[in-house]
């Protein structure tokens, strides 16, 4: 099966793009999950974060964002001792602090959504040279979350927000996903 240019030949890589990356996720607890995921991704690749993914689930209670906004810092310090997780007070601090932020938020998934109108914008892009990284609409998301008191949520991350969730529908015209997605079978 062709597959986007990103994709490695990695069994959990393919796994990823084939049954998650891109699908239109309205999820709330999914989404605080792939928000924190994408915080923890910056500065390293995709696919070490992906491989610490069941390990998060364990240690961040399965993403429950109550749970998660009220970790201590106790608490926060047992995970720095976790060889399973990205050992990185500042994004672990950053988990807390944007689960009260979501928290604090009346409706936090029509809030992201809002940023690409409410449904997904579907890309066309042959190739990675047409792959933006950052969109005015990813822009525009940072500036809101930051405004919210969210943190590690720059332009870049909230891209790859967009993109792992649907919000954006950036698989290449080459990818086989494209023509599932394009026809609206997932969402």
């Amino acid at each position: 099966m062709p597959r986007c240019f990103w994709c490695s030949e990695d069994p959990l890589y393919m796994a990823y793009h084939d049954q998650e990356w891109g699908v239109p996720l309205r999820d709330a607890q999914r989404l605080f999950e792939l928000l924190l995921l994408e915080g923890f991704q910056a500065g390293l690749s995709w696919i070490t974060v992906l491989r610490k993914r069941e390990r998060y689930r364990e240690v961040l209670f399965d993403f429950d964002i109550q749970r998660v906004a009220q970790m201590s810092d106790a608490e926060i310090d047992d995970l720095m001792l976790d060889p399973g997780i990205i050992r990185n007070r500042l994004k672990l601090n950053a988990a807390r602090r944007n689960a009260q932020a979501w928290l604090a938020l009346e409706d936090p998934v029509a809030l992201l959504w809002s940023f690409v109108g409410g449904k997904p914008m579907v890309n066309h892009f042959k190739d990675r040279s047409e792959v933006p990284a950052v969109t005015p609409e990813a822009e525009a998301m940072s500036k809101g979350l930051k405004k919210a008191g969210f943190t590690f949520v720059g332009p870049t991350i909230c891209y790859a927000l967009m993109q792992a969730s649907g919000m954006v529908m950036d698989h290449t015209t080459d990818c086989d996903r494209y023509a599932i997605l394009r026809s609206g079978r997932l969402e």
